[in-house]
């Protein structure tokens, strides 16, 4: 299979070269609600669950831009291969960084590369007892746990209220298999899970909002926040390009037939309008990450305006990637209708993946009240803009 995504690093060659093997299984996914084993093993082989894992833990510890072109590249071959690959790439990331000495010990000093995978957003609870805690919860979509051996869960302290991110081995939880019966991105696995009073010392936890590694260097004072910003970017990006291949694919197919749309003005003319729309929303992409790792680089604070820019620019590619999705899809004909065309997978896939909180509605509110300086002692917690005291 060929595309026109670039790859510019060892790691994004990688990626490149198992499209094909991503693309052979995704009906796989799709129809058994999980990855094909020889996806994962061949992301295991290349190391792409280790895109942020710290280097001194063996992992890539990629930056922003560089982290953009891989899973643009994973999420190309499959959108559902590409959204477990950028979940399981965060969650086993920041636990690399944020967790305690003898977890990332436990976690990482095998020669398996761990899966991390779990619930980020609704809080279970967790009592404070001697030598950490026991948290339990009910979670639902747990991205990729079907294939995690660890899950990463947001708990809120019950003396305290602070959140924290919890990383429990799976066996302490009950997972429901069964659970994840949707519509689109069928093949991440993305089941329910209860924890009912399992003890997790305090090296296996940390702050939620924490941008202050423990181990690693200067990407990871974006927080998980960032790190997700940065997953759903890459994902639209890789989504969106598919798309447009695929129905370039299929017009010149049909190319010669009566009414071929190859020689209508009009789908030509829209061609071009959702291309420079699409692309444009990558540039925005590429332009408001570009700004925040220079600032990395240069050991500078990721600004208040920066962190809304990265925020917008996600919103505004999800909303690109929902009009390639509906112009693709109409002008698709009755190919985009049938089970088993790429198309019609990958329209399901997006409308699944386009209703996640993270382009919701709460955050171009926020956006905008922060692009009006309405109040200079805000910052973005999350998705919201809240008092900086």
């Amino acid at each position: 299979m060929q595309t026109s995504l670039v790859a510019s690093t060892p790691l994004a060659e990688k990626a490149k070269r198992i499209i094909p093997l991503i693309d052979q299984y995704a009906a796989y996914a799709d129809t058994e609600g999980q990855l094909a084993p020889e996806v994962l093993a061949a992301y295991e082989e290349a190391g792409l669950m280790n895109m942020w894992v710290p280097e001194v833990l063996g992992g890539s510890e990629l930056g922003p831009l560089d982290s953009l072109e891989v899973l643009s590249l994973t999420a190309y071959g499959d959108a559902s291969a590409g959204w477990v690959q950028m979940a399981g790439s965060l969650s086993t990331g920041v636990a690399g960084s944020y967790l305690g000495e003898s977890a990332v010990k436990e976690v990482f000093g095998s020669d398996e590369s761990p899966i991390i995978a779990g619930q980020g957003t609704a809080p279970g609870t967790a009592k404070t007892v001697d030598g950490g805690y026991l948290l339990t919860g009910k979670w639902s979509f747990a991205s990729g746990l079907k294939h995690g051996n660890y899950i990463h869960t947001l708990g809120i302290i019950e003396e305290t209220g602070e959140p924290r991110i919890f990383v429990v081995p799976v066996e302490n939880a009950d997972l429901e298999w069964d659970s994840w019966d949707v519509m689109g991105l069928r093949g991440t696995g993305s089941i329910d899970y209860s924890i009912t009073e399992a003890f997790v010392p305090e090296d296996f936890c940390h702050f939620a909002f924490t941008r202050e590694p423990l181990v690693g260097g200067e990407i990871y004072k974006l927080g998980i926040i960032g790190f997700a910003i940065v997953c759903h970017s890459g994902w639209a990006m890789g989504v969106g390009r598919r798309l447009l291949d695929e129905l370039v694919q299929l017009v010149n197919a049909k190319q010669g037939r009566p009414g071929s749309l190859v020689d209508s003005d009009a789908f030509r003319t829209d061609l071009a309008k959702v291309e420079a729309t699409f692309s444009a929303a990558g540039a925005l992409v590429r332009e408001a990450w570009g700004d925040v790792e220079a600032a990395i680089k240069d050991g500078r604070d990721i600004t208040v305006r920066q962190d809304t820019r990265v925020r917008i620019a996600l919103g505004n590619i999800t909303n690109a990637l929902a009009e390639v999705a509906n112009f693709v899809y109409l002008s698709g004909g009755t190919t985009a209708l049938r089970k088993g065309s790429p198309i019609e997978r990958l329209v399901r896939d997006v409308h699944a993946g386009t209703q996640h909180i993270t382009s919701g509605p709460g955050m171009w509110k926020a956006a905008g009240e922060e692009l009006l300086e309405l109040d200079p002692n805000k910052h973005w917690v999350l998705l919201d803009l809240v008092d900086a005291s």
